[in-house]
């Protein structure tokens, strides 16, 4: 269980899934400039975060999760709220989604790399290089 709440640490906190010490992102996502630019390897074990060309395409069905989940979010808000106009919830959407983008195309990839880079934890792992 020590674990797992240590993997979900490392994701909120973008971590390197090998090492989970290692950021995956070279700013924070609040630097609108460079929010996504993402590190090749990890600076703590070396591990390469593109496990093969085109392996981060996968992380758009990730983005679509989260966007699904905003839309339905949103929808039951302002239907809470009394507002039933649907210019108003598209507007809301497309809003909500440009003001998470930073956070929503970064979690996408740690997500996706996590659970699907095949890679697994190893504590004590240091860069050899």
């Amino acid at each position: 269980m020590l674990q797992s709440m240590s993997k979900l640490k490392a994701v909120l906190n973008g971590k390197c899934p090998q090492c989970r010490k290692g950021d995956m992102f070279e700013s924070g996502a609040l630097a609108l400039s460079t929010f996504h630019k993402m590190r090749t390897h990890c600076t703590n074990c070396g591990l390469k975060y593109e496990r093969e060309p085109g392996f981060f395409i996968g992380a758009m069905y990730v983005n679509y999760a989260f966007s699904v989940a905003i839309i339905i979010a949103t929808g039951i808000a302002l239907n809470v709220l009394g507002i039933y106009n649907i210019y108003t919830f598209l507007l809301t959407v497309v809003g909500v989604i440009i003001l998470l983008l930073p956070f929503l195309f970064r979690y996408s990839r740690i997500i996706y790399l996590h659970l699907f880079g095949g890679v697994s934890f190893k504590p004590n792992q240091v860069n050899q290089s």
